[in-house]
């Protein structure tokens, strides 16, 4: 069986959508950070935010007000769960999610990789009833590079 590309950590380089009729948007900001890690048993966890999160007034972790929590909501995207490896695309089966919809579905997710880079699209999704794909640039970390002790 041929070593499977994915394995591994990687970190967000960049992460934009792009409206059917060009537009493109950065729903994170222009220096989104995250991490996607696929393991040897099958499970990939993914966490998306906007790099510049505003911080609660308390440190309670079940404390902030209705406000501090829909801002932290609207900067964060996670989830986890089972992955396979078809044709061209790779399958998110989500068993986890902060996104309580997702719990149960499955993410497409088209992929490319280049060299040390790994390129994961979405095939087009309603947003705001305007059609859209995600479009997600990773790079492999590696012992020594930022984010890594």
């Amino acid at each position: 069986m041929a070593e499977n590309p994915f394995i591994g950590t990687w970190r967000l380089v960049s992460f934009h959508t792009k409206r059917a009729d060009g537009q493109v948007k950065y729903p994170l900001g222009r220096d989104a950070a995250g991490y996607i890690i696929y393991n040897e048993d099958g499970y990939v966890s993914v966490a998306i935010m906007n790099a510049n999160r505003s911080k609660f007034a308390s440190g309670d972790i079940f404390g902030g007000t209705t406000e501090e929590k829909v801002a932290a909501a609207d900067t964060y995207i996670s989830y986890c769960g089972r992955y396979e490896i078809q044709e061209g695309k790779v399958i998110h089966h989500i068993e986890v999610s902060f996104f309580p919809n997702w719990i149960g579905a499955d993410q497409e997710r088209i992929f490319e990789f280049d060299g040390e880079r790994l390129s994961l699209s979405t095939p087009p999704f309603l947003v705001g009833g305007v059609q859209q794909t995600a479009h997600m640039v990773w790079e492999r970390v590696r012992k020594g590079r930022k984010g890594v002790q």
